[in-house]
Protein backbone atom coordinates (compact mmCIF):
# COMPACT_ATOMS: atom_id res chain seq x y z
CA UNK A 1 0.00 0.00 0.00
CA UNK A 2 2.94 2.33 0.76
CA UNK A 3 6.28 1.67 -0.43
CA UNK A 4 9.35 3.99 -0.07
CA UNK A 5 12.47 2.73 -1.87
CA UNK A 6 15.75 4.29 -1.39
CA UNK A 7 14.40 7.63 -0.54
CA UNK A 8 17.10 10.81 0.26
CA UNK A 9 16.14 14.60 1.28
CA UNK A 10 18.66 17.17 0.97
CA UNK A 11 18.24 20.37 1.87
CA UNK A 12 21.83 22.09 0.76
CA UNK A 13 24.58 20.12 2.38
CA UNK A 14 21.97 18.84 5.27
CA UNK A 15 20.97 15.64 4.86
CA UNK A 16 17.31 15.61 6.38
CA UNK A 17 16.67 11.62 5.13
CA UNK A 18 18.71 9.62 4.23
CA UNK A 19 18.02 6.44 1.64
CA UNK A 20 15.33 5.05 3.82
CA UNK A 21 13.32 2.24 2.67
CA UNK A 22 10.21 0.48 3.80
CA UNK A 23 7.08 -1.10 2.82
CA UNK A 24 3.62 -0.55 4.75
CA UNK A 25 0.81 -3.34 3.70
CA UNK A 26 -2.60 -3.02 3.14
CA UNK A 27 -4.62 -2.77 6.54
CA UNK A 28 -1.40 -2.09 8.87
CA UNK A 29 -1.57 0.20 11.56
CA UNK A 30 2.27 1.17 11.69
CA UNK A 31 4.02 3.59 13.88
CA UNK A 32 6.57 5.95 13.33
CA UNK A 33 8.80 7.13 16.26
CA UNK A 34 11.86 9.12 16.21
CA UNK A 35 13.03 12.05 18.33
CA UNK A 36 12.16 15.66 17.10
CA UNK A 37 14.50 16.44 14.34
CA UNK A 38 14.96 12.58 13.27
CA UNK A 39 13.43 13.16 9.98
CA UNK A 40 10.11 12.04 11.18
CA UNK A 41 7.37 15.06 10.16
CA UNK A 42 9.90 14.89 6.84
CA UNK A 43 9.41 11.56 5.59
CA UNK A 44 5.51 11.97 6.40
CA UNK A 45 5.38 15.23 4.35
CA UNK A 46 7.22 13.25 1.32
CA UNK A 47 4.77 10.32 1.54
CA UNK A 48 1.58 12.81 1.42
CA UNK A 49 3.28 14.64 -1.61
CA UNK A 50 3.86 18.03 0.28
CA UNK A 51 7.78 17.95 -0.50
CA UNK A 52 9.62 15.88 -3.04
CA UNK A 53 12.39 13.80 -2.18
CA UNK A 54 15.81 14.72 -3.55
CA UNK A 55 16.16 10.75 -4.45
CA UNK A 56 14.19 7.46 -4.65
CA UNK A 57 10.77 7.15 -5.27
CA UNK A 58 7.37 6.84 -3.15
CA UNK A 59 4.59 4.79 -4.06
CA UNK A 60 1.08 4.65 -2.97
CA UNK A 61 -1.61 2.25 -3.61
CA UNK A 62 0.31 1.05 -7.13
CA UNK A 63 0.62 4.89 -7.82
CA UNK A 64 3.85 6.82 -8.12
CA UNK A 65 3.97 10.23 -6.28
CA UNK A 66 5.91 11.84 -8.99
CA UNK A 67 4.26 10.12 -11.84
CA UNK A 68 0.92 10.27 -10.69
CA UNK A 69 0.81 12.94 -7.89
CA UNK A 70 -3.02 13.62 -8.40
CA UNK A 71 -4.24 9.84 -8.30
CA UNK A 72 -1.50 9.04 -5.47
CA UNK A 73 -2.84 12.14 -3.28
CA UNK A 74 -6.21 10.86 -3.65
CA UNK A 75 -5.44 7.74 -1.71
CA UNK A 76 -3.91 9.62 1.16
CA UNK A 77 -5.83 11.12 4.39
CA UNK A 78 -3.63 13.72 6.21
CA UNK A 79 -4.06 14.80 10.00
CA UNK A 80 -1.58 17.31 11.06
CA UNK A 81 -0.10 17.96 14.62
CA UNK A 82 -1.66 21.62 14.40
CA UNK A 83 -5.23 20.90 13.75
CA UNK A 84 -5.49 22.85 11.03
CA UNK A 85 -9.28 23.58 10.97
CA UNK A 86 -11.48 26.83 10.48
CA UNK A 87 -12.54 28.15 13.39
CA UNK A 88 -15.34 30.44 11.96
CA UNK A 89 -17.38 26.78 10.59
CA UNK A 90 -19.43 24.37 12.06
CA UNK A 91 -18.04 20.86 12.26
CA UNK A 92 -20.09 19.77 9.35
CA UNK A 93 -19.42 23.14 7.28
CA UNK A 94 -15.94 22.40 8.03
CA UNK A 95 -16.47 18.30 6.81
CA UNK A 96 -18.48 19.52 3.74
CA UNK A 97 -15.69 21.80 2.70
CA UNK A 98 -12.75 19.53 2.87
CA UNK A 99 -15.12 17.32 0.69
CA UNK A 100 -15.30 19.75 -1.60
CA UNK A 101 -11.52 19.98 -1.77
CA UNK A 102 -11.23 16.33 -2.27
CA UNK A 103 -13.32 16.26 -5.23
CA UNK A 104 -16.43 14.06 -3.27
CA UNK A 105 -18.94 14.09 -6.20
CA UNK A 106 -21.81 16.38 -5.45
CA UNK A 107 -24.35 13.23 -5.39
CA UNK A 108 -22.42 11.30 -2.35
CA UNK A 109 -21.34 14.38 -0.90
CA UNK A 110 -24.04 14.54 1.78
CA UNK A 111 -24.14 11.13 2.71
CA UNK A 112 -20.21 11.20 2.58
CA UNK A 113 -20.06 14.01 5.39
CA UNK A 114 -22.84 12.40 7.39
CA UNK A 115 -20.89 8.68 7.58
CA UNK A 116 -17.69 10.64 8.61
CA UNK A 117 -19.47 12.48 10.78
CA UNK A 118 -20.86 9.52 12.78
CA UNK A 119 -17.69 7.43 12.56
CA UNK A 120 -15.59 9.91 14.02
CA UNK A 121 -18.35 10.63 17.30
CA UNK A 122 -19.32 14.07 16.19
CA UNK A 123 -23.18 13.91 15.51
CA UNK A 124 -23.93 15.73 18.43
CA UNK A 125 -21.76 18.63 17.83
CA UNK A 126 -21.70 18.91 14.13
CA UNK A 127 -23.77 22.37 14.15
CA UNK A 128 -21.34 23.82 16.87
CA UNK A 129 -18.46 26.23 15.51
CA UNK A 130 -15.02 24.85 15.80
CA UNK A 131 -13.85 27.95 17.91
CA UNK A 132 -16.09 26.59 20.77
CA UNK A 133 -14.76 22.52 21.01
CA UNK A 134 -12.88 21.21 23.44
CA UNK A 135 -9.09 20.28 22.10
CA UNK A 136 -10.43 16.65 21.93
CA UNK A 137 -12.71 17.50 19.68
CA UNK A 138 -10.76 19.39 17.56
CA UNK A 139 -9.05 16.50 17.03
CA UNK A 140 -11.84 14.59 15.88
CA UNK A 141 -12.66 17.38 13.14
CA UNK A 142 -9.02 17.52 11.89
CA UNK A 143 -9.30 13.40 11.55
CA UNK A 144 -12.75 13.83 9.79
CA UNK A 145 -11.29 15.90 7.43
CA UNK A 146 -8.41 13.18 6.88
CA UNK A 147 -11.13 10.50 6.69
CA UNK A 148 -13.60 12.06 4.04
CA UNK A 149 -13.69 11.22 0.48
CA UNK A 150 -12.53 7.80 2.15
CA UNK A 151 -9.23 7.68 1.21
CA UNK A 152 -7.05 4.12 1.40
CA UNK A 153 -4.16 5.59 3.65
CA UNK A 154 -4.12 7.91 6.80
CA UNK A 155 -1.41 9.55 7.28
CA UNK A 156 -1.26 10.89 11.47
CA UNK A 157 0.88 13.11 13.34
CA UNK A 158 0.74 13.22 16.80
CA UNK A 159 -3.37 12.19 16.70
CA UNK A 160 -3.19 12.35 20.81
CA UNK A 161 -1.16 15.53 21.33
CA UNK A 162 -2.63 17.18 24.29
CA UNK A 163 -5.67 15.52 24.97
CA UNK A 164 -6.98 14.03 28.59
CA UNK A 165 -6.62 10.80 28.98
CA UNK A 166 -10.31 9.76 27.92
CA UNK A 167 -9.33 11.70 25.47
CA UNK A 168 -6.89 9.90 24.63
CA UNK A 169 -8.51 6.46 24.82
CA UNK A 170 -11.32 7.78 22.66
CA UNK A 171 -8.81 8.55 19.95
CA UNK A 172 -7.03 5.42 20.35
CA UNK A 173 -10.37 3.35 19.88
CA UNK A 174 -11.16 5.46 16.93
CA UNK A 175 -8.02 4.83 15.20
CA UNK A 176 -8.01 0.84 15.99
CA UNK A 177 -11.86 1.04 13.84
CA UNK A 178 -10.21 2.53 11.24
CA UNK A 179 -7.88 -0.85 10.68
CA UNK A 180 -10.61 -2.37 8.37
CA UNK A 181 -10.95 -0.10 6.09
CA UNK A 182 -7.43 2.13 5.85
CA UNK A 183 -4.09 1.72 6.29
CA UNK A 184 -2.28 3.66 8.72
CA UNK A 185 0.88 5.43 9.59
CA UNK A 186 0.55 7.08 13.04
CA UNK A 187 3.79 9.51 14.69
CA UNK A 188 3.40 9.85 18.31
CA UNK A 189 5.68 10.67 21.15
CA UNK A 190 3.47 8.52 23.31
CA UNK A 191 5.34 5.21 22.96
CA UNK A 192 3.19 3.24 25.12
CA UNK A 193 0.08 4.36 23.21
CA UNK A 194 2.12 3.42 20.14
CA UNK A 195 2.14 0.00 21.54
CA UNK A 196 -1.24 -0.31 22.39
CA UNK A 197 -2.45 0.66 18.81
CA UNK A 198 0.26 -0.38 16.06
CA UNK A 199 1.33 -4.04 14.68
CA UNK A 200 4.40 -2.39 13.51
CA UNK A 201 7.30 0.51 14.28
CA UNK A 202 9.51 2.29 12.71
CA UNK A 203 12.46 4.27 14.42
CA UNK A 204 14.15 6.39 12.74
CA UNK A 205 16.93 8.86 14.15
CA UNK A 206 19.48 11.49 12.76
CA UNK A 207 17.52 10.52 9.00
CA UNK A 208 18.01 6.71 8.76
CA UNK A 209 15.26 3.80 9.80
CA UNK A 210 17.05 2.08 12.47
CA UNK A 211 14.53 -0.57 12.93
CA UNK A 212 11.33 -2.18 11.38
CA UNK A 213 9.50 -4.45 13.75
CA UNK A 214 6.58 -5.67 16.33
CA UNK A 215 6.70 -3.37 19.48
CA UNK A 216 6.88 -7.19 21.30
CA UNK A 217 9.67 -8.02 18.89
CA UNK A 218 11.58 -4.71 19.98
CA UNK A 219 10.79 -5.06 23.37
CA UNK A 220 12.42 -8.79 23.63
CA UNK A 221 15.67 -7.54 21.63
CA UNK A 222 16.37 -5.46 25.09
CA UNK A 223 15.08 -7.73 27.53
CA UNK A 224 18.11 -9.57 28.29
CA UNK A 225 17.26 -9.82 31.82
CA UNK A 226 15.16 -12.65 33.52
CA UNK A 227 14.24 -10.08 36.43
CA UNK A 228 10.96 -11.11 38.84
CA UNK A 229 9.74 -7.95 41.44
CA UNK A 230 8.23 -9.46 44.72
CA UNK A 231 6.73 -8.17 47.77
CA UNK A 232 6.38 -10.63 50.56
CA UNK A 233 5.35 -10.03 54.15
CA UNK A 234 8.32 -12.22 55.63
CA UNK A 235 7.56 -11.91 59.66
CA UNK A 236 10.21 -14.75 60.42
CA UNK A 237 12.70 -13.41 58.00
CA UNK A 238 13.19 -16.74 56.18
CA UNK A 239 13.23 -15.55 52.84
CA UNK A 240 17.20 -15.41 52.29
CA UNK A 241 16.89 -19.18 53.82
CA UNK A 242 14.01 -20.13 51.14
CA UNK A 243 15.83 -18.34 48.15
CA UNK A 244 19.14 -20.88 48.56
CA UNK A 245 16.84 -23.71 48.32
CA UNK A 246 15.73 -22.67 44.32
CA UNK A 247 18.72 -23.76 42.22
CA UNK A 248 17.74 -21.70 39.46
CA UNK A 249 17.82 -18.21 41.20
CA UNK A 250 21.27 -16.24 41.08
CA UNK A 251 20.62 -13.26 43.19
CA UNK A 252 18.00 -11.55 45.61
CA UNK A 253 18.29 -7.95 45.93
CA UNK A 254 16.28 -6.25 48.39
CA UNK A 255 14.53 -2.97 46.85
CA UNK A 256 12.14 -1.49 49.76
CA UNK A 257 10.86 -1.68 53.07
CA UNK A 258 7.50 -0.63 53.14
CA UNK A 259 5.78 1.31 55.87
CA UNK A 260 3.26 -2.04 56.21
CA UNK A 261 5.77 -4.04 57.51
CA UNK A 262 6.23 -5.79 54.05
CA UNK A 263 9.22 -5.91 51.76
CA UNK A 264 9.68 -5.94 48.14
CA UNK A 265 12.86 -7.98 46.36
CA UNK A 266 14.37 -8.25 42.71
CA UNK A 267 14.96 -11.87 41.86
CA UNK A 268 17.10 -12.14 39.28
CA UNK A 269 16.63 -15.79 37.64
CA UNK A 270 18.89 -17.43 35.15
CA UNK A 271 18.63 -16.78 31.54
CA UNK A 272 14.76 -18.86 30.30
CA UNK A 273 13.92 -20.22 33.68
CA UNK A 274 10.31 -19.68 34.95
CA UNK A 275 10.52 -19.55 38.32
CA UNK A 276 7.33 -18.16 39.45
CA UNK A 277 5.51 -21.69 39.98
CA UNK A 278 8.84 -22.84 42.31
CA UNK A 279 8.68 -19.51 44.53
CA UNK A 280 4.98 -19.27 45.03
CA UNK A 281 5.19 -23.20 46.49
CA UNK A 282 8.18 -22.87 48.28
CA UNK A 283 6.96 -18.89 49.82
CA UNK A 284 3.84 -20.70 50.53
CA UNK A 285 5.71 -23.96 52.39
CA UNK A 286 7.52 -21.73 54.92
CA UNK A 287 4.53 -19.29 55.55
CA UNK A 288 6.04 -16.45 53.66
CA UNK A 289 2.88 -14.20 52.01
CA UNK A 290 3.49 -13.43 48.59
CA UNK A 291 1.46 -9.95 47.97
CA UNK A 292 2.81 -9.68 44.41
CA UNK A 293 4.47 -11.39 41.90
CA UNK A 294 5.47 -10.05 38.97
CA UNK A 295 7.95 -10.23 35.48
CA UNK A 296 9.89 -7.41 35.28
CA UNK A 297 9.80 -6.66 31.20
CA UNK A 298 11.42 -3.89 28.78
CA UNK A 299 9.16 -1.41 27.11
CA UNK A 300 8.76 0.15 23.72
CA UNK A 301 10.45 3.05 25.34
CA UNK A 302 13.44 0.81 26.52
CA UNK A 303 14.16 -0.42 22.57
CA UNK A 304 13.35 2.95 21.61
CA UNK A 305 16.33 4.53 23.58
CA UNK A 306 18.51 1.33 23.62
CA UNK A 307 18.44 1.88 19.63
CA UNK A 308 18.73 5.90 19.52
CA UNK A 309 21.70 5.60 22.16
CA UNK A 310 23.74 2.61 20.53
CA UNK A 311 23.19 4.02 17.02
CA UNK A 312 24.63 7.42 18.55
CA UNK A 313 27.55 5.64 20.04
CA UNK A 314 28.25 3.72 16.38
CA UNK A 315 28.31 7.23 14.65
CA UNK A 316 30.63 9.07 17.35
CA UNK A 317 33.00 5.64 17.22
CA UNK A 318 32.61 5.63 13.13
CA UNK A 319 33.31 9.50 13.56
CA UNK A 320 36.50 8.42 16.01
CA UNK A 321 37.57 5.90 13.79
CA UNK A 322 37.68 8.15 10.56
CA UNK A 323 39.92 10.80 12.53
CA UNK A 324 42.15 8.29 13.74
CA UNK A 325 42.29 7.27 9.57
CA UNK A 326 42.65 10.78 8.21
CA UNK A 327 45.75 11.36 11.35
CA UNK A 328 47.28 8.54 10.14
CA UNK A 329 47.66 9.62 6.15
CA UNK A 330 48.32 13.09 7.62
CA UNK A 331 51.61 11.47 9.02
CA UNK A 332 52.11 9.50 6.26
CA UNK A 333 52.11 12.62 3.84
CA UNK A 334 54.54 14.69 6.76
CA UNK A 335 56.93 11.09 6.58
CA UNK A 336 57.03 11.18 3.08
CA UNK A 337 58.18 14.94 2.89
CA UNK A 338 60.33 14.16 5.28
CA UNK A 339 61.72 11.30 3.61
CA UNK A 340 61.94 13.37 -0.30
CA UNK A 341 63.66 16.66 1.70
CA UNK A 342 66.46 13.80 2.77
CA UNK A 343 66.99 12.91 -0.47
Amino acid sequence: MIKVENVTKKYGSFTAVNNIKFDIKEGEIVGFLGKNGAGKTTTMNMITGYIEPTEGRIEIDGYDMNKKPKKAKKQIGYMPEAVPIYNDLTVKEFVDYMADLKGVKRKQKKEEVQRVIEETGLKEVQNTLNRHLSRGYKQRVSMAGALIGNPKVLILDEPTVGLDPQQVKQIRDLIKSLRKDHTVLLSSHILSEVSQICERVMIIDKGKILAIDTPKNLEDKVSDKNILTVTVEDNDNKIDEVVEKITDIKEIKLVNENSDGTKQYAIFAKDNKDIRKEIAENFAKNEITILELKKTEATLEDAFLQLINNYSIDEENNENEEEVIKEMKKKNEEDSIEEGGKN
